[in-house]
């Protein structure tokens, strides 16, 4: 098995919307997101994929929606707040926890690159989340 990894780092502002404990301000973070892809077999350039092309197509995903924006649940009444006063925002589902964000851009992934198989959020350099594809 043929196994490649691409980071990626990014600036972000969240809060977890009713949640009890320091995370529930408005605060932000830089984060490391790994991507992991593998295969069984090297495609015609002799690679799982280009390095190259992984970046260019993430890299634009994460800038137009996670870099440098506020991560906010569509629960959250701060997100029309912010809206209305010109804020770039991304909403999530849920509250949007590192487990979410990992999961979140591991469907995005996925959609470019089916062979990814794990994605790892990391929230601060101690502070990791792991999503990872199911076995079959």
């Amino acid at each position: 098995m043929h196994k490649v990894k691409k980071i990626f780092d990014i600036a972000y502002g969240h809060r977890l919307f009713n949640y009890i404990g320091k995370c529930g301000n408005l605060h932000g973070h830089n984060a490391k997101i790994e991507v992991n892809l593998k295969t069984p077999q090297l495609n015609a350039e002799n690679m799982v994929v280009d390095f190259t092309l992984i970046a260019a197509k993430l890299n634009k995903w994460l800038n137009e929606n996670l870099d440098h924006k506020v991560i906010l649940s569509k629960k959250d009444p701060l997100l029309k707040i912010l809206r209305d006063e010109g804020q770039e925002c991304y909403e999530t589902s849920e509250n949007p926890t590192a487990e979410a964000l990992a999961e979140l851009i591991f469907k995005k992934t996925q959609e470019e690159f089916p062979i990814v198989y794990k994605v790892k959020f990391w929230e601060t350099d101690s502070c990791c989340a792991i999503y990872e594809k199911e076995k079959t």
